[in-house]
């Protein structure tokens, strides 16, 4: 099969290998459609701990061509999104469903081979069947679309609140998707891309902002007086977050849902402590994928506005580059296979 493998850090090349061959509890898919995440240059250029050579890539979509385990032959042939969570099932971590606390996980894409291939191997457990008329691209981001209902639950979020996102990329976005179908007011979506300003308009956003050319802090506290309910970062900035902590009303809730890179940084810790801020992370979707994928079945929310690019596997390096560089307008790319 054709699969992008990661060498070594900074080493990534399209391969020729072997088809897996699914070991017991696990399924071979077909991969349709794989979305690329900006979390996959940061396994690309080594700055996330990850066992290589790796083929990355975690957020997907496919076919079960055949299941190591007689017991699971049902699933053969039917069209599944799944969790990327390999886990032991039997400690206390997994029986509560926190499976990301389990001391065995590991995570398709990272640690485990992903979905930058024509076929990939997933824990059954995880699977979860994919509604006919859902496309497979769509199905692919039921990933991020699980961050953005893992983050909202973190947070308390509920009907009414206020909410103001910084990011309008694909977390962003979700996030945005999320707090819309969840009856939160006043959406206030920041960002320096007109276009993705754009789509954020377009997927129903109240207030957007064009941080390059406008001050946020000027503008949020006729839109929000007293502060914002939830803010939510998904970019992982530093001045982002600063912005994030002095955007919260006294006793609201921050989440940081973008990564750091590894990186340092300075807050004020005033802005925390006087206002008594719940400050939360929010990095993963925490098994939200059977939830996802059947909000965007129904029609509460829709995922195809952040699909920019559709590209052929052979065309990874275009695909890395642009979520390298974030050309204007740019948010999604999604591989797609026939």
């Amino acid at each position: 099969m054709r699969a992008v493998r990661i060498e070594a850090p900074g080493n990534i090349h399209l391969v020729e290998t072997e088809i897996p061959v699914p070991q017991p509890g696990f399924a071979l898919i077909k991969v349709r459609a794989a979305a690329v995440c900006a979390t996959d240059l940061e396994v690309i250029d080594g700055r996330i701990p990850a066992n290589y050579p790796l083929i990355p890539g975690h957020e997907w979509s496919g076919t079960v061509v055949r299941t190591g385990s007689p017991e699971d032959a049902a699933w053969t042939g039917k069209d599944v999104i799944g969790s990327n969570d390999v886990v032991c099932l039997t400690c206390d971590a997994c029986r509560s469903g926190n499976w990301r606390y389990c001391r065995q996980f590991e995570e398709i894409g990272f640690k485990r081979n992903g979905a930058y291939a024509e076929y990939m191997e997933v824990p059954v457990y995880g699977l979860c069947e994919k509604p006919g008329h859902v496309s497979f691209e769509e199905a692919a981001l039921n990933e991020p679309l699980g961050v953005a209902l893992g983050t909202m639950e973190k947070a308390g979020a509920k009907f009414g609140d206020t909410l103001t996102i910084i990011g309008a990329g694909s977390i962003g976005l979700c996030m945005l998707a999320v707090g819309k179908a969840m009856g939160m007011r006043r959406i206030a979506v920041i960002a320096s891309s007109k276009r993705r300003l754009g789509i954020a308009k377009q997927m129903g956003a109240h207030t957007v902002i064009d941080s390059s050319e406008q001050d946020p802090e000027k503008i949020l506290p006729e839109l929000h007086p007293g502060g914002s309910d939830v803010v939510i970062d998904a970019t992982g900035i530093e001045s982002c977050i600063q912005t994030s902590l002095r955007l919260a009303r006294k006793g609201g809730t921050v989440m940081l849902a973008g990564y750091g890179r590894g990186k340092q940084m300075s807050i004020r810790m005033d802005d925390i402590h006087i206002n008594n801020l719940r400050v939360i992370g929010a990095g993963n979707n925490w098994n939200q994928h059977k939830k996802a994928i059947s909000l965007i079945a129904d029609g509460v929310i829709d995922v195809r506005p952040m699909i920019t690019e559709r590209l052929r596997l052979e065309e990874y390096e275009r695909a890395v580059g642009m979520v390298r560089t974030r050309p204007e307008g740019f948010v999604k790319a999604v591989f797609v296979h026939g």
